[in-house]
């Protein structure tokens, strides 16, 4: 067990994972690295504009409280993410070597956990809002906006990270953290109850559901989150699979196998990349 973490953990930290999740199988690098600045740009306006726009309106009180919410948390986990990737990718474009390749191994795996979590999460928080808290979602354009951008565009952005990277399916130490993390969730919600006297969610407030109702909650959404993370996990694979084995789009060439190629040589080097992503798909990530 601890030989299979220890591989896991090692499979994060290693220079052809990092630069596989700085790169496209289908974008040119500057334009993923666009995109991906884009994106966090967009998901920095929604927040501070949330909170402008409340505490103009006298609920500044309100807009503290959004720290409290797994919504608001995850969607700046989401907006931290896209500018840290976008960042990589750039410095990938232009030196054709990731910024992240630089850190250390520790720091690449927080990464990757962060990886994970918006690849996750997101999927989560749409569920559950969508399902039974939408209650009041387009009473005002203002409204109609921030719960869209909050509770339906987190999981095209979370499904474009799927899709769009290069990126290895996740490994499996990194389901370890996500869980971890919504224990932590969990209890910052009831000190938020202990401390300010409000439930984030009606459905933790164990006086109107019942302790047991509420636990059945709890341990419901974890166990969502392990079978997302498995579902997104094959999913990448699925993808690697297509795009790599079945349509030969290996990817760009990195900075030590920039020189141009033709013909036939080019042909046997997408043949021997294509049986390496083949082998590494079967050796690892099955």
């Amino acid at each position: 067990m601890a030989s299979r973490l220890q591989s896991s953990y090692g499979q994060t930290t290693s220079p052809a994972y990092v630069e596989r999740l700085s790169s496209s199988w289908v974008l040119p690098t500057p334009v993923l690295a666009a995109l991906r600045a884009f994106i966090s740009l967009y998901i920095f306006v929604v927040q501070f504009f949330i909170i402008g726009y409340r505490c103009s309106t006298g609920r500044c009180d309100t807009a503290g409280r959004s720290f409290s919410y797994f919504t608001g948390l995850g969607y700046w986990g989401l907006g931290f993410y896209y500018a840290f990737a976008a960042a990589h990718t750039f410095s990938y474009a232009s030196r054709g070597k990731p910024w992240l390749s630089s850190w250390p191994a520790w720091l690449r795996w927080l990464h990757s956990v962060l990886y994970a979590s918006i690849t996750i999460f997101p999927f989560i928080v749409t569920a559950v809002y969508w399902a039974g808290l939408n209650d009041k979602s387009f009473t005002t354009p203002f409204r109609s906006w921030s719960n869209i951008s909050q509770h339906a565009l987190n999981s095209v952005f979370a499904f474009s990270e799927t899709v769009l990277p290069r990126a290895d399916p996740h490994p499996w130490i990194n389901v370890l953290p996500l869980v971890f993390l919504g224990c932590c969730y969990i209890g910052l919600a009831y000190l938020t109850h202990a401390t300010q006297g409000f439930y984030v969610y009606d459905f933790l407030d164990p006086n109107e559901n019942g302790s047991g109702s509420v636990v059945g909650y709890c341990m419901g959404i974890l166990v969502a989150c392990v079978i997302l993370f498995v579902v997104v996990r094959y999913a990448q694979w699925a993808r690697r699979w297509l795009t790599e084995i079945k349509l030969g789009r290996v990817g760009p060439q990195t900075h030590r196998d920039s020189a141009p190629l033709s013909g036939e040589k080019s042909s046997s080097l997408a043949n021997d990349l294509d049986q390496t992503a083949l082998s590494d798909t079967r050796r690892h990530d099955v």
